[in-house]
């Protein structure tokens, strides 16, 4: 059976539809006009690390490193000794032509062989001076005569050995040896050339153990200390990390630097003359905190950070800006001076999107 409505019905009918309608479409109007909270994530403040990573560049070199020279000038004579060579304790290094200084000694030994004789006939002299002082056949400035020119050529004699052990020591140093085992790190001269006291004729490296020398700036120097930790790592040898300690520092600066020499406690396959990174781990004068660099905004006021200030449910909270003072970049992130303490929630996720006053959800 079909219902038939009649008119009224109808529009009866059509104004319940409109009716329920409209309310759906306002409802949907304020659903939309509700923005919802923006979601970011914070680290809590915490007193930073009381160390501050610093790293230099420095070169691996042998503990016990000498520059070989000699102690007489000449023409070098013989040098047959090449980088990488391994010296013996006892082994000829090179040699100076030393003619000229085997003719001194031989001259100081004639002339101590005259002052001998000279001094045996002083000697003599005044023995019997003596003799005759005592008969009364002599002065008394006879004997002192005779006894002034013994004590004289005593001193000759004495002056003569000196001499001529001088003159034999120059002989011997004509003669350049190993005093111990060594490597020849380097070589600075040829055969023919000629050279002079103290000048470098080959650099050695002795031992087994290495160091690393950097140079620290005037600005940190005083925070490095005898026996203060490292870590070193060679360009050549990429992966592999060596622990070292300090063990000199420079008392006077070079330039506004100082120099540093860090041993290494395991050299290992190590050589001299490796580009090096010496990392230090230097206390800091006082305790900083430390935030992601992410956390950090700045703007025509200067830097900044948001800290969220939760409510009593703990997802939510309300946004507040803090100007801040930054220090150096760790490790780690960015040191504060000041503008936060301990405990404060730092936005470190969602900066961009927030401002102060703003209404957040944490996660």
């Amino acid at each position: 059976m079909s219902k038939n409505y009649g008119l009224a019905g109808r529009l009866f009918i059509f104004g319940v539809l409109s009716a329920t309608l409209l309310v759906g479409a306002c409802g949907k109007k304020e659903e939309v006009g509700e923005a919802p909270l923006r979601s970011v994530r914070y680290v809590e403040v915490e007193v930073g690390n009381t160390e501050r990573a610093r790293s230099f560049s420095g070169v691996s070199k042998s503990e016990q490193e000498a520059n070989l020279s000699f102690k007489v000038t000449g023409t070098l004579l013989t040098f047959d000794i090449a980088v990488g060579d391994v010296l013996e304790p006892g082994q000829l290094i090179a040699e100076i032509e030393p003619s000229e200084y085997q003719l001194q000694a031989q001259q100081a030994q004639a002339d101590l062989t005259r002052a001998i004789a000279e001094q045996r006939n002083a000697a003599s002299t005044y023995q019997r001076t003596r003799e005759l002082y005592e008969n009364q056949n002599a002065s008394k400035t006879d004997l002192d005569t005779s006894r002034a020119g013994f004590e004289s050529a005593e001193a000759l004699v004495s002056v003569s050995e000196r001499a001529l052990e001088i003159s034999q020591l120059n002989v011997s140093y004509t003669r350049l040896s190993a005093a111990e085992s060594c490597s020849v790190a380097s070589t600075s001269v040829e055969v023919g050339e000629n050279v002079s006291i103290g000048q470098e004729i080959l650099r050695v490296n002795c031992g087994d153990e290495i160091k690393v020398e950097v140079s620290v700036p005037e600005n940190l120097i005083s925070l490095v200390t005898p026996g203060l930790p490292t870590s070193v790592t060679f360009d050549s040898i990429p992966g592999k990390t060596y622990e070292g300690k300090v063990t000199e520092i420079g008392v006077s600066a070079t330039s506004t630097t100082f120099p540093v020499s860090v041993r290494l406690t395991a050299s290992d396959s190590l050589r001299t003359g490796l580009a090096a990174q010496v990392r230090f781990n230097l206390p800091v004068d006082e305790v900083k905190f430390v935030v992601p660099v992410s956390a950090v905004a700045e703007d025509g006021a200067g830097r900044y950070v948001y800290i969220v200030i939760l409510d009593d449910t703990g997802h939510s909270g309300k946004i507040k800006r803090a100007t801040v003072e930054v220090g150096n970049i760790v490790s780690s992130g960015i040191e504060i001076d000041s503008g936060i303490n301990v405990g404060d929630k730092v936005v470190t996720a969602g900066v961009s999107v927030i401002r102060d006053g703003l209404e957040v959800l944490v996660n």
